[in-house]
């Protein structure tokens, strides 16, 4: 079943859904159907998500800022307009080296 605040068709700006907060990483969901959804972060430079494993098979896509994932004892810098893959149960963390928003789409497998 599709969990979500928005209405089909409307037509709204993607950053703008989703504000930093200076106390923590703002997450905002902008839909679910159990197999997967779509999610935005919103981080204020500095900020951090520790170590923890995805929990589906993730699109990162950075909408504004600068961000740095450690992923597989990899450091990926990405930028504005940048994009990766990541696999599910891939241990990795998250630093927001300016403020930044990202966005997530994530699938599960069956």
């Amino acid at each position: 079943m599709l969990k979500t605040d928005y209405k089909f068709g409307e037509v709204l700006p993607l950053a703008s859904q989703v504000m930093q907060n200076a106390e923590k990483v703002e997450f905002r969901e902008i839909m679910n159907n159990g197999n997967g959804g779509i999610a935005l972060l919103a981080f204020t430079a500095g900020q951090e998500l520790g170590t923890h494993q995805a929990p589906a098979e993730v699109m990162v896509y950075v909408l504004d800022g600068e961000v740095k994932f450690r992923m597989l004892d990899s450091d990926l810098h990405l930028r504005k307009g940048d994009f990766f893959l990541m696999g599910d149960g891939v241990p990795h963390s998250v630093r927001a080296l300016t403020d930044a928003k990202v966005m997530l789409v994530k699938i599960k497998h069956d």
